[in-house]
């Protein structure tokens, strides 16, 4: 489709270079004015049969068969080019390829994807489930062109790039630049380290997320920038041996995850913002599930260290965060009371 507009464009920029030089001509060797230029200019490219507003000089016969040459195949060209985009609906395709565009150029803290196996797949699934913003690469045109996946690729919050995702180009097309996180999840440990170079290469702030299949890749991962690295194999064995030990647990933390954003969530809430007055403040002093019937079930500190379960006198730092089960209305309350640092009523 691209090439198809490129050559309409190329084509373009011939005729009009053409018609200039036909109106330009007949003024300097038949003393036309402007006006008898351009018709005559315009009847001798279409060749569309008009006679001549007065009869030509010999010099005026032969440049209007140097014009007639010169144009017709390429006028041809140039309508026929047009009407087949039409008939054949590509013209559809180049406005939803511009409107695409232009919905990336205006994305932010969007979430690349990399990769639409069984992992990718399942991730933008989950991610598009609370509302998140997911821009998909994959280098495999079926997989995107599948109608198994046509009413999944009908979602508003999900945008499809045909490419290779180690590619800066194809980065720069997803808006990398202004994307808040990368999820790589190729089968392949080579391509996503190599996909992990690119994007931390782009983005210095990205939060980088790969799949790896050998353990050895691991520590590779996270030197070329990964923030974290998922490995499936292990992640499945811990999950099979949890639900041996402790079936109940898991079963109870998975219906957490899979009620987030209705009647329960799981979230992460950044202390960055946190109000001044509350800044040294501890835990017991917000008195957080008197105010917003939310619990702070875990924390991690500036430093990095996780607390679970953290009592009432550990201090609140902007370093902080926190890890809260509530309803939505609950910890939408909490980071209202974090940010403004105004105490709400319990009906509020």
């Amino acid at each position: 489709m691209s090439k198809e507009i490129r050559n309409i464009y190329i084509a373009s920029v011939i005729l009009l270079i053409i018609f200039i030089s036909g109106i330009t001509g007949y003024m300097s060797i038949e003393n036309y004015t402007l006006a008898e230029a351009v018709y005559m200019t315009i009847i001798t490219m279409s060749t569309v049969g008009f006679g001549e507003i007065r009869p030509l000089s010999p010099h005026g016969m032969i440049f209007t068969i140097v014009l007639i040459i010169t144009s017709l195949g390429l006028f041809g060209y140039f309508i026929t080019s047009i009407t087949r985009i039409f008939i054949d609906g590509d013209y559809k395709k180049a406005v939803k390829l511009f409107y695409r565009t232009q919905k990336l150029k205006k994305l932010k803290n969007h979430i690349i994807v990399c990769g639409f196996g069984r992992n990718g797949k399942k991730a933008v699934s989950d991610l598009l489930e609370i509302n998140k913003k997911v821009v998909v690469i994959d280098f495999d045109n079926a997989i995107i062109t599948d109608e198994a996946n046509a009413e999944f690729f009908k979602n508003k919050n999900l945008i499809v790039i045909h490419g290779d995702a180690a590619n800066e180009e194809t980065l720069q097309k997803a808006n990398i630049e202004n994307a808040g996180a990368l999820l790589t999840t190729l089968p392949n440990d080579a391509e996503n380290l190599l996909i992990v170079l690119t994007a931390r290469d782009l983005n210095k702030n990205l939060k980088i997320i790969s799949r790896v299949s050998d353990e050895h890749s691991f520590l590779k991962m996270k030197r070329a920038g990964a923030d974290n690295v998922i490995m499936p194999d292990i992640v499945g064995g811990a999950r099979m041996a949890k639900l041996i030990t402790e079936p109940d647990i898991v079963e109870f933390l998975e219906l957490i995850m899979l009620r987030e954003g209705q009647d329960v969530n799981l979230e992460e809430i950044s202390c960055d913002d946190l109000a001044a007055c509350f800044v040294n403040s501890t835990i017991a002093d917000l008195d957080i599930r008197k105010r917003t019937g939310a619990n702070i079930i875990g924390l991690k500190s500036g430093n990095g260290r996780y607390i679970f379960n953290p009592s009432g006198d550990i201090k609140l730092k902007k370093e902080d965060k926190l890890f809260v089960l509530g309803t939505v209305k609950q910890t939408e309350k909490l980071k209202s009371l974090l940010e403004s640092g105004h105490y709400f009523d319990e009906e509020n």
